[in-house]
């Protein structure tokens, strides 16, 4: 991680990871890109069941809904108008199919100035719940 972010949890013991679709599990402002950063993280390994691309799916869409709905900008008033990304940090590579969902939902967000990108992570440099 850049040392330009700071990382912020939401509510520190509220569980996270895309079994949760209603918590933001972390933010960051990068001052150095000028852009807020909403990060998801996921600590399972991909076994490309439809319960965990479901669940891949809604967190996408609650993140994406929180950004275009306004929500974002009344939680995070001085960032408003900055850009926005959306990482999966996510501690194994998906799957060939949670890889097509994300280019499509990539291609999708591009359209609204949304980025999107998977970050693969290390297990002691997250702060992701643990897999719960």
């Amino acid at each position: 991680m850049a040392s330009s972010k700071e990382w912020e949890m939401s509510g520190g013991q509220e569980p996270k990871g895309l079994a949760h679709p209603g918590i933001l599990d972390a933010f960051a402002y990068d001052a150095r890109r000028d852009t807020l950063v909403l990060a998801m993280f996921e600590t399972r390994e991909w076994d490309g069941g439809e319960s965990q691309l479901l669940q891949l799916q809604e967190k996408l869409n609650a993140y994406a809904s929180f950004i275009l709905d306004g929500e974002m900008a009344g939680a995070f008033p001085q960032h408003a108008g900055k850009a926005v990304e959306i990482q999966l940090r996510t501690m194994h590579e998906p799957g060939e199919v949670a890889l097509r969902l994300l280019a499509m939902a990539r291609e999708q967000l591009a359209l609204q100035e949304i980025g999107l990108e998977t970050i693969l992570i290390e297990a002691h440099g997250c702060a992701c719940g643990g897999g719960k």
